[in-house]
């Protein structure tokens, strides 16, 4: 496990202390460790949600994967 040093804004920092003192986290560095857990998984439902309206637009290919792959430039 890596460690970073990220400065904070004020606000940034009084929110993350309030998260620890509320028991959303038990320490400052769980707190950002599971926001970044928490965008990761938006990110994701995101690229899904992103891949359902383009197969809704008909953006999608059809066929053999290995045939497409090889039409691909």
């Amino acid at each position: 496990m890596s460690t970073l040093s990220v400065p904070l804004t004020a606000p940034l920092e009084e929110y993350v202390k309030r998260m620890v003192r509320c028991g959303y986290a038990s320490t400052k560095a769980d707190v950002l460790r599971r926001a970044l857990t928490r965008f990761i998984e938006e990110d994701a439902i995101n690229a899904v949600l992103q891949a359902e309206q383009e197969a809704r637009e008909g953006k999608v290919l059809k066929g053999n994967l290995h045939k497409l792959l090889k039409a691909l430039p």
